[in-house]
């Protein structure tokens, strides 16, 4: 059985935030749930969080069935946290230790971790170009682990080892518990280490394993804003090379977020600047042209999402066009080769096979059939100031520029509205309707002037 004990108490000061330091988000999502994403991937039947500085806080961000928080008084050091969670666990369980402000370790490596785990304690261990910061992992002479020297602790000589602790260590928790009771302060920080339980493991006759990683991104930690924006970075490029692997064509790497989930089939076209967020799914042979948002979507095959579209809890259906400049808002609905076009919002509403509003139009709460064209001005007013309310348009409907449909509204198959109509009753199948106020020409009308000063 495993259990995960994460680390979170930290106050995070060079952040210079009163958010605490792992609700800080990466790719828009706090550090401390990539961590628990992470746990979870690797089955754990239990997970500790020790949290300290802004314990509510926390403790609310991360509630969930499978989570269990400790308050650290005070912060005393990593193994003094290690030992908030610790007497909690199984005795029969594996331990691995993790941290709420190292986001990015992979699965792949902490199941190495475990797997070593089985038969004694662990260390998880990275060999990076500059150490400069970390603690060292000091080796004997037959290149067995011998102890972590932490930078303020280390002689010149463990200053040029590159192989650094990463923190993360597992053990049985029978173990892990007995370490931790005795670990002391006993150095420049006057703080309980954590991988200090490992030097007591090699006095009590145990063989510590190290598990190394040539990864430097995914042991990165988080302790200041340029951290953050720079493993933001790393993030991003590596989803990116991931998608391209896929066979989406992406503009520049550089150049594109994704912060969420994103199921994009190949040939897949995206420019510069695409943000996407949420769970969005983008299908076969659509294009995503330059600074389009993307959130909580479906994109159809062969769609088209032209420059600086907003599109949110909408569904595009294949051949589709959008854009440029439109937004479809939650509920938008477009069936094979609509076209939405530039300045044109769409909330809440179904567009047939064919429809189109091509140019500044607001279409919210509605039906729109197959075929009908929503000519440019156009609005339908669904809301009357306490409730919604529909309109609904039939197939091959036009309805010309500058219209105002006041819902509850129907249109039936083939009805055409005469521009600049305000239509507040029903027009039948066939029906032209015309609501224009009269014209009138004044002759002999004088142009204002202005007044003289």
């Amino acid at each position: 059985m495993l259990e995960v004990i994460v680390l979170a108490a930290g106050r995070g000061t060079r952040m210079r935030s009163s958010l605490p330091k792992v609700l800080h988000a990466l790719a828009s999502k706090p550090m401390i749930h990539h961590v628990l994403d992470t746990a979870r991937a690797l089955e754990a039947s239990r997970i500790h969080v020790v949290v300290g500085h802004g314990a509510e806080l926390v403790s609310s961000a991360i509630a969930a069935d499978d989570v269990t928080t400790y308050v650290q008084s005070e912060q005393l050091g990593t193994g003094h946290a290690a030992l908030a969670a610790a007497p909690h666990c199984q005795l029969e369980s594996t331990v691995i230790v993790l941290f709420g402000d190292v986001p990015l370790l992979s699965s792949a490596t902490l199941s190495r971790v475990i797997k070593a785990a089985e038969s004694g304690p662990v260390l998880l261990a990275a060999s990076v170009k500059d150490p400069h910061g970390y603690g060292r992992v000091i080796r004997d002479s037959n290149g067995a682990f011998e102890r972590v020297v932490e930078q303020k602790d280390a002689n010149v000589e463990e200053l040029s080892v590159c192989e650094v602790n990463t923190g993360v260590l597992a053990a049985k928790s029978q173990n892990l518990k007995s370490w931790l009771a005795r670990v002391t302060n006993d150095n420049a920080q006057g703080e309980y280490y954590l991988p200090d339980v490992l030097g007591l493991a090699v006095s009590d006759g145990h063989s510590v394993e190290v598990v190394v990683t040539d990864d430097e991104v995914e042991t990165q930690g988080v302790n200041d804003r340029i951290q953050l924006e720079a493993l933001e970075r790393s993030l991003q490029i590596r989803q990116a090379e991931a998608l391209m692997a896929r066979g989406v064509y992406l503009s520049d790497k550089s150049r594109f977020d994704l912060r969420g989930e994103l199921d994009c089939a190949e040939d897949v076209s995206i420019d510069v600047n695409v943000l996407i967020e949420g769970h969005v799914s983008i299908a076969r042979g659509a294009a995503i042209e330059a600074n389009c948002v993307l959130k909580d979507c479906t994109i159809g095959e062969g769609a088209i999402v032209r420059a600086f579209s907003h599109i949110e809890g909408a569904t595009v259906g294949p051949d589709c066009q959008i854009g440029p400049y439109a937004r479809l808002r939650p509920g938008a609905e477009l069936s094979a080769k609509a076209k939405v076009g530039n300045f044109v919002e769409v909330k809440n509403s179904h567009f047939g096979e064919g429809a189109k509003a091509n140019h500044l139009a607001y279409v919210g709460d509605a039906e729109i059939g197959a075929g009908s064209n929503i000519g440019a001005g156009t609005i339908t007013c669904n809301y009357d100031g306490v409730n919604k309310h529909r309109t609904e348009l039939g197939e091959n409907v036009f309805i010309g520029s500058n219209s105002t449909l006041v819902a509850p509204l129907s249109v039936e198959d083939n009805g055409f509205v005469a521009a600049g109509s305000t239509v507040t009753s029903p027009v039948g199948e066939s029906e032209l309707a015309v609501g224009r106020a009269k014209q009138r020409n004044i002759k002999g009308w004088k142009r204002p002037e202005k007044s003289k000063k």
